[in-house]
């Protein structure tokens, strides 16, 4: 309301002026075939060419709906929507968007929406009818034999921004749609959000159950529309293709036809951990429990551990930060000791506290303290953590809670990634392949091993084994291209990357350098002294073992490409073996594909 309120006239005269001819402007945004960007159609719509600053015509038809007269403002706009596309479009189609509430007005009559819509001698066969609606509609089943009319005459339906609002499943199988538009909010980013995939992977599936034709809308970054052709969506529309204007156009803007010159398949993205997983913070610990302040004494203290038996510690807090934890136990056994009470009592509290505590925000996640558990200082277990909210103090939460749901999490996850990195496994890894190789395009197969990491894991202890084996996985997503190349993490410090970056031999090299330089600092410094350590070979043998270092093993293919991802696999095990016994940092088998 506050956009109309600045303006003097009234409401009646604002809408008189707006159902005057001129009143509206027409702008036309291109759709297109994702697979070949051809301009197959145009959204038409209505811009407020008689009202300055921010008056938009989502205001305009507010404005018109507390009057009753959105359908009269509705018809107004799209009859000057389809004579201007009528004037200037010799073929294609239009989408004119007219709202459930304005079709089933008692008033309306289906002939006067066709009158409105074919005035100009536009052909109904070349109209889509898109259905918005911003409240919810009450009776589909009413607003699908209303439809049906405009049907019958070779108009054909659209259900506008699916996956938002109130467009709904009841609404697709009620009115039984020619096409269904996927709201922009599920189409702009899927190239990297997991959920939205998924989601859209879903709708193509009921899609093509039903026969409807998929556009996707809010098109503006490159991946997004690859995620699309890669998924078959046919028809896409937003700002990469084309913005609205008041000419429509024969064709995709320059940025969306490079799409059309690379061949490259999408790397999908992942969930870091369980697709099932709900968010889940450390506020979900919490534990509301009273604090004590630094001039407090460890009497008082005590006290407070009496009233409140349940609290494993208590949190020392100034100005409302905290400052120190103090642990229940400890506590208990020292004022226990002969002359403790004289001594201690009435001093200060921080003189038993710990002043290096965990704290740890509210909003955090749970999977983000995995490195905390893995960590030399284990105080926690005893001591639990201190939950803050902006640096402010608000409770506190254990040690045990926080073991058993990181556990919990990470044993979920490991179903569906390597828990260590939460990059995919095995199967994620072998299905990317197999669509590379429908792809048919040239791509690269990397087997990535480390040397030598037993006997570094078996010295040095699991913690620091999974400090290098992360060493390794973020310098591979640090060097690859994210929107052409995949990794995989098939187990242990086995990876496999899947290149279709051209200079993917470049970029493994830099890999094994970075890496190379880094992991001498993961040893301690007598080892780096003199170079390496000494261990055990795999027989129990006395060795001396040098530097871990990076190994790969290459497979180079170019089309046609084989058929079956094992045998590429296996080729690149093989060739990641020659560089082990080479003593070399990469091996690679450049060859086309044969029917093997």
């Amino acid at each position: 309301m506050s956009a109309i309120l600045v303006y003097d006239h009234s409401r009646k005269a604002m809408l008189e002026r707006a159902l005057a001819a001129g009143s509206l402007t027409p702008v036309f945004q291109p759709v297109v075939r994702v697979d070949t960007l051809e301009v197959v159609a145009h959204e038409g719509l209505s811009r407020c060419a008689f009202m300055p600053g921010n008056f938009s015509i989502l205001d305009l038809l507010d404005l018109a709906r507390m009057e009753g007269r959105l359908a009269e403002v509705e018809l107004h706009a799209a009859r000057t929507i389809c004579h201007t596309f009528a004037a200037q479009a010799e073929t294609g189609r239009l989408l004119v968007n007219l709202s459930a509430h304005a079709i089933l007005q008692d008033a309306m009559r289906p002939d006067d929406v066709l009158f409105a819509l074919t005035a100009s001698g536009l052909d109904p066969a070349r109209v889509t009818i898109e259905v918005t609606e911003r409240d919810a509609v009450e009776n589909p089943a009413r607003l699908a034999h209303a439809l049906g009319y405009l049907r019958a005459h070779g108009m054909r339906i659209a259900l506008d921004d699916f996956g938002n609002g109130h467009s709904n499943f009841e609404m697709w199988n009620e009115i039984h749609p020619d096409v269904v538009k996927i709201d922009r909010y599920l189409i702009h980013g899927i190239s990297h959000s997991a959920g939205r995939l998924a989601i859209v992977r879903a709708l193509c599936q009921v899609a093509e159950s039903l026969g409807t034709d998929l556009v996707g809308e809010g098109v503006e970054d490159p991946a997004d529309l690859r995620v699309l052709r890669d998924l078959g969506i046919p028809f896409a529309q937003g700002f990469l293709i084309g913005r609205p204007q008041s000419e429509t156009v024969n064709e995709a803007s320059a940025e969306a036809k490079l799409l059309l010159r690379t061949h490259a398949v999408s790397v999908p993205p992942r969930p870091r951990g369980p697709v099932t997983q709900r968010p889940t913070q450390v506020s979900h610990l919490l534990i509301e429990a009273p604090a004590v302040n630094p001039r407090q004494t460890n009497e008082e203290v005590m006290a407070l551990f009496v009233d409140y038996p349940e609290l494993h510690a208590v949190a020392v807090v100034k100005d409302g930060h905290p400052i120190g934890l103090i642990n229940r136990r400890l506590v208990n056994e020292r004022m226990a000791q002969p002359f403790a009470r004289e001594l201690l009592a009435r001093k200060s509290c921080t003189a038993l506290m710990n002043s290096a505590p965990l704290v740890c925000d509210e909003h955090r996640s749970l999977e983000s303290l995995s490195d905390v558990l893995r960590g030399e200082d284990q105080r926690y277990l005893a001591d639990g953590f201190i939950v803050t909210s902006r640096g402010h103090y608000r409770g506190l939460g254990t040690g045990e809670a926080l073991v058993r749901r990181v556990s919990e999490l990470r044993i979920e996850a490991a179903r569906h990634a390597n828990p260590l990195t939460f990059l995919p496994g095995n199967i994620p890894t072998t299905e990317h392949l197999e669509r590379l190789l429908q792809g048919g395009e040239r791509i690269a197969v990397v087997h990535v091993d480390l040397t030598d990491f037993k006997p570094f894991n078996d010295h040095y202890g699991y913690s620091r084994g999974d400090e290098m084996i992360r060493l390794l996985s973020g310098l591979l997503a640090e060097h690859v291209d994210p929107a052409l190349d995949f990794i995989g993490h098939i187990g242990g410090d086995d990876f496999v990357v899947l290149f279709q970056s051209e200079d993917w031999q470049a970029r493994c090299e830099r890999v094994i350098d970075a890496f190379n330089q880094r992991s001498p600092h993961l040893f301690d410094a007598s080892d780096v002294a003199r170079g390496g350590l000494r261990g055990k070979d795999r027989r129990g043998e006395p060795q001396f073992f040098p530097f871990t270092t990076v190994v790969m093993g290459a497979v180079e293919l170019s089309p046609p490409l084989p058929l079956r991802a094992q045998p590429i696999t296996t080729l690149a095990a093989r060739a990641k073996r020659h560089a082990k016994r080479a003593g070399v940092g990469m091996h690679v088998f450049s060859r086309a594909a044969s029917p093997a």
